[in-house]
């Protein structure tokens, strides 16, 4: 595949222009980062573990000991079903590349990370999209799901909860989706990215222990404040691995041993730093919940069950992207139009950065929405031309 084969990541693109030049961020979809002296003092990791560390060379699947965390608390110590990757975005490309061709039916949500979707678009698969609409709150239809999923369906690619909306499963829905993978021999891949921050129910279990066409990565860039470390993981059958180790022979080849350490310690004391992030969460969307109960005039919105992300509805903004820049460039506030996602009367308001950072952030918007034009009609479109798609990337790239 070449450059002009794969579409332009229109979110990195974004972030790319204004991530860096903000002051303050409401657009992103993880929790508050952590620094290094943060994680020695949580962590109890030493000035002598991190001196020890020679740079020599890691093993394909990972090290011995980041695997052997990973497979502990999420693939029941087996070992042999992990591997750890550059971020989780990096397991998605191995796993795409290895068991996609063209042709292939790939069945996959909408709105959706690029990321998940357009890696098969450009090998030339064929996507069907399983619409999570607004007006049913955005709440995943298992049985319009059914009649997508077909014998022809090589892989269903879901992340629950969902990026951008915060929508999931029930435990029963979940079951359902993987029998309906299962019907047909689909792989099932399952973006758990966001899989322990969850407001109104536990966190659902890892579909690889429960069907063996299933495949899961998962991260330290979201729940747990890592993004910079970049770890991430694919958990799959030995043979499914193998595939994937052939692709990443000609890219990333391992990872390094100083990252390993430390992600070693992050995972085998995750809950500690993962319970830290939910609670400032939890608060954090309280404050959200109230602003948009004072904005009802300009803001609809579905509170999400799960992430640290929402995706409101700009009702009497006749150009969301252009409010986005505008908050960025006049107020330095990162905040994501929902074309990046496909969807541009919408934008993705993360809460998951500290208490007064989303209070700051969310007075700035204010000031901008109480002057963003006359009232547009509020009907959710409901598909996409390629012009349309056309015309927002090049507004997201200017």
């Amino acid at each position: 595949m070449t450059n002009d084969v794969l579409p332009v990541a229109l979110l990195e693109a974004w972030m790319r222009r204004f991530y860096f030049d903000v002051d303050i961020d409401i657009g992103s979809s993880g929790v508050t980062d952590f620094s290094l002296r943060e994680l020695r003092a949580l962590l109890d990791l030493g000035h002598d573990e991190l001196d020890a560390v020679t740079f020599h060379d890691s093993r394909t699947l990972g090290g011995d000991r980041l695997r052997a965390a990973i497979a502990a608390r999420w693939a029941g110590g087996e070992t042999a079903c992990v591997m750890a990757t550059h971020g989780s975005t990096e397991a998605n490309f191995l796993a795409m590349t290895a068991l996609l061709r063209a042709g292939d039916e790939v069945l996959v949500l909408d709105p959706s990370y690029q990321q998940l979707f357009a890696l098969a678009q450009a090998i030339g698969c064929r996507l069907r999209r399983w619409p999570l609409r607004f007006a049913r709150q955005f709440a995943p239809d298992l049985e319009e799901a059914k009649t997508l999923i077909t014998p022809r369906t090589r892989m269903i690619v879901v992340n629950f909860p969902h990026n951008p909306t915060g929508a999931t499963l029930s435990r029963a829905e979940q079951d359902e989706l993987i029998a309906g993978a299962a019907r047909v021999g689909a792989y099932l891949v399952w973006d758990a990215a966001f899989a322990v921050l969850t407001y109104d129910a536990p966190p659902l279990p890892d579909p690889v222990a429960s069907y063996e066409r299933a495949i899961s990565f998962g991260t330290l860039s979201k729940a747990y404040g890592l993004p910079g470390l970049r770890v991430g993981w694919c958990l799959a059958a030995p043979a499914v691995l193998e595939r994937m180790i052939g692709v990443r022979d000609y890219v990333t080849l391992h990872l390094s041993p100083l990252v390993e350490l430390i992600a070693s310690r992050a995972i085998e004391r995750a809950d500690l730093l993962a319970g830290l992030r939910l609670a400032q969460a939890r608060q954090n969307l309280a404050a959200l919940s109230a602003w948009m109960a004072q904005h009802r005039e300009d803001v609809d919105w579905v509170p999400p069950r799960g992430g640290v992300s929402a995706f409101p509805r700009l009702r009497r903004t006749p150009d969301v992207t252009r409010l986005c820049e505008r908050l960025a460039v006049e107020e330095r506030v990162l905040l994501v139009p929902g074309a990046c996602f496909g969807h541009p009367c919408h934008a993705r308001l993360g809460f998951g950065g500290p208490a007064e950072q989303l209070q700051q952030g969310l007075s700035r918007l204010s000031r901008l929405l109480t002057g963003s034009g006359a009232a547009v009609a509020t009907a959710e479109p409901e598909g996409r031309t390629p012009r349309d798609h056309q015309h927002h990337e090049r507004l997201l790239q200017t």
